[in-house]
């Protein structure tokens, strides 16, 4: 089992696998969609890369997300706005 950090800046804490960018984060759970069990968000992945793209791409290819979401993003528009796709079309926000 696997757990998902995607986050430019801070490192992974110990036993999470980091994805940098949005596109390592999807190549990722493309991969290990069956062994992902909790994923945790930043917004802003440098540039004009933002999380959104995997928020997104989970949801246009029925992505079976896993049972634990986080986000952890200093961005406050960031933070509402992957919250309430999560809450939405995800199995909600963990705290």
């Amino acid at each position: 089992m696997t757990k998902l950090w995607i986050d430019d800046l801070r490192p992974a804490p110990e036993g999470w696998q980091q994805a940098y960018t949005s596109s390592q984060a999807i190549d990722w759970l493309e991969v290990h969609w069956n062994w992902i069990t909790e994923i945790s968000f930043d917004h802003d992945l440098g540039g004009d890369d933002t999380s959104r793209k995997v928020i997104l791409w989970m949801c246009e290819n029925d992505y079976p997300w896993p049972r634990i979401c986080r986000v952890h993003s200093a961005n406050p528009p960031g933070v509402e706005w992957l919250e309430g796709m999560i809450e939405r079309y995800g199995p909600g926000v963990t705290h």
